[in-house]
């Protein structure tokens, strides 16, 4: 790995023909930002890497804050790369954790690697492929204690991965406590909620919703989290996480999720 990326660069990925640029925040010390295509994808905090910039990813570490003891280490499961932010969340908070991340662009993945060094100490494994294949892939014996999927943007999301077959295989994969967090990215519809929410019904014990508050109203597009639980969801969970925010922030679980469902 080279060290910290200094100004601007940029890479073309050639499964998707656009161009990934990382560049400095000018806001935030040690903080550098993941556009592809010329829109916002990932930010990294250098200098800090569990203090998450993004609401929806700020959200997922609160859940990984949730899935073991504080400072535990976790077998963690990154399907979608990004800027590995929530891999860096877990090896500052959770030294030690084991680590895999699968994405389907090469040349994004050895781009951030180059220009954003992991944490030292970082047990991470990298996986290149599709999503659905990878899980498939992974040696059989290898449980996790969360899956995070983070691929969905918009009401197109590829059909093989948005249906209760591979939420069940995700849940096999899942240790005895472990969480399927997924984020879903959604226009104002709601439509791509709806159908995941059905679909992991089917495949997992329970489902609940983490989102900012007006998200469930349908009045703009954003970004909802659904974290599957092997059992009944704890319901000591949708007070912690309300409180944890980013603020105003609303848990949705059991029949107050009913009306999200199909």
């Amino acid at each position: 790995m080279s060290g910290r990326s200094g100004g601007a660069v940029s890479r073309f990925l050639r499964t998707t023909g656009q161009h990934a640029t990382i560049e400095p925040d000018a806001f935030t010390d040690g903080g550098y930002v993941l556009s592809i295509g010329g829109a916002e994808q990932s930010h990294v905090n250098l200098d800090r890497p569990d203090d998450i910039f993004y609401e929806y990813p700020r959200r997922i570490g609160h859940l990984v804050d949730l899935a073991a003891p504080p400072g535990e280490p976790i077998k963690a499961l990154h399907l979608g790369a990004g800027a590995l932010t929530l891999a860096r969340y877990i090896q500052a908070t959770r030294p030690g954790s084991v680590q895999y991340a699968v994405e389907l662009e090469r040349e994004l993945l050895d781009f951030v690697l180059q220009h954003l060094p992991m944490p030292e100490g970082t047990n991470l494994t990298t996986v290149i492929g599709d999503a659905r294949e990878a899980l498939g892939a992974l040696d059989p014996g290898l449980q996790f204690d969360v899956v995070i999927l983070d691929i969905f943007s918009g009401p197109e999301a590829p059909a093989h991965i948005a249906d209760p077959g591979f939420y069940r295989e995700a849940r096999e994969r899942l240790g005895r406590d472990g969480l399927l967090i997924v984020n879903v990215g959604d226009e104002a519809a709601l439509t791509l909620l709806r159908s995941q929410v059905a679909a992991m019904r089917e495949a997992v014990g329970d489902v609940a919703a983490f989102a900012e508050a007006g998200m469930f109203e349908g009045r703009y597009p954003g970004n909802i989290i659904l974290v599957g639980t092997q059992g009944r969801w704890p319901e000591s969970w949708t007070a912690a996480l309300a409180a944890r925010g980013p603020h105003p922030a609303t848990v949705l679980a059991g029949v107050d999720l009913d009306p999200f469902s199909g």
